[in-house]
C-alpha cells in the first residue's frame, strides 16, 4: 500500500513539474511576488476606503442590530447569534462572533467621518 502511495505521489510531482515547465515556455510569470509595491499615498487611500466601507455596512446593520436589541438580545453573542439567525453574513463571511458584533458597535456608535484636513492630505 505504501508502495502505490509512493508511486502515485512520484507521478503527481512529474505531472506538476511538467505542467510548470510548459507554462513557462509559453512566457506565464510563475509566482505570486510581481514586484508591486504599494505608496504610503496608496496604503492611506485604501485605508480610508475600507474604513468608509465599514461605517457603511454598520449603519446598514444598525436597524438590525437595534430590533435584536429591542427583542431582549443583549449579549454580543446574542446579537451574533440573532445575526446569523437572519442569515446575514459577517464581513468576511461565515458566522458573526463577539468580538465582531463589539467592533460593530463601536461603529454604529462612533461612525467613521472623514475629516477635510486627512481627505486634503490624501488627495
Amino acid at each position: 500500500m505504501a508502495a502505490v502511495a509512493q508511486l502515485e505521489a512520484g507521478m503527481i510531482s512529474a505531472r506538476t513539474r511538467a505542467a510548470l515547465a510548459a507554462a513557462k515556455r509559453r512566457g506565464v510569470k510563475l509566482g505570486g511576488d510581481r514586484g508591486a509595491r504599494p505608496t504610503n499615498r496608496a496604503r492611506a487611500i485604501a485605508k480610508r476606503v475600507r474604513k468608509e466601507q465599514a461605517g457603511n455596512r454598520a449603519q446598514d446593520l444598525e436597524p438590525t442590530v437595534k430590533e435584536l436589541q429591542a427583542s431582549g438580545a443583549v449579549s454580543l453573542r446574542a446579537i451574533a447569534a440573532g445575526l446569523d439567525e437572519r442569515g446575514i453574513p459577517a464581513a468576511r463571511g461565515g458566522s458573526w462572533s463577539a468580538n465582531q458584533v463589539a467592533r460593530l458597535l463601536e461603529r454604529i456608535a462612533s461612525p467613521f467621518v472623514v475629516a477635510d484636513a486627512s481627505a486634503a492630505a490624501i488627495a
